[in-house]
């Protein structure tokens, strides 16, 4: 039997910092950002099914958001301003991310490729759930803004902005519940987040 470097790979995940051309107070990476898309995109999925008489799998959207990044551990997590300065950059780097993609699912056992590749591949994914998976990916850069700059990092504050009209854009009943629901409480202090009601 063949040996498979697929799992090797994504381990290094935690080694490729997100946000690579600002300070961060927390540094944040990429597995850990997958880790918490996975979280809201579930939380999304569950949230439309229950109020907005939506008809998707949480579980399946949980695992797509886990692997939503995976190949960034080929190609590194480029900056938002770069990858969507122009049409140009933006369509070649979507090029290049598909190159990845089939690399890294390529790098699987033949009989599991097709497996992965349903879930690497956003080629494969419904509208319904690429939608939930980019609102979840764009709240949790959103959150990302909120936590630094409540700890005093202004380096944050455009990029706050330019997420907020990213939210705006991909508006859903179910985002904004998430936004009134649970985000405020991404301002607040542990001390505020666990005293009792």
């Amino acid at each position: 039997m063949d040996k498979s470097h697929f799992f090797a790979h994504l381990s290094r995940l935690k080694l490729i910092n997100r946000w690579p051309l600002m300070r961060n107070i927390i540094i944040e990476n990429v597995s850990e950002h997958s880790l918490q898309v996975a979280f809201v995109a579930h939380a999304l999925a569950i949230i439309k099914n229950k109020r907005f008489n939506g008809k998707v799998n949480p579980e399946r959207i949980a695992l797509l958001a886990m692997y939503h990044d995976a190949s960034e551990v080929l190609t590194g997590d480029l900056p938002t301003p770069t990858k969507y300065y122009n049409p140009q950059i933006t369509s070649e780097y979507k090029k290049i991310e598909k190159i990845a993609q089939n690399k890294l699912i390529n790098m699987l056992p033949k009989e599991l490729q097709e497996d992965f590749r349903t879930l690497i591949d956003d080629d494969f994914y419904t509208e319904d759930e690429k939608n939930i998976v980019k609102q979840a990916d764009a709240l949790c850069a959103y959150l990302k803004t909120i936590e630094e700059l409540s700890a005093g990092n202004k380096e944050f504050k455009l990029a706050e902005q330019r997420l907020k009209k990213t939210l705006s854009e991909r508006s859903s009943s179910e985002m904004d519940y998430f936004l009134d629901v649970f985000v405020p409480s991404f301002s607040l202090s542990l001390d505020e987040i666990t005293m009792d009601k």
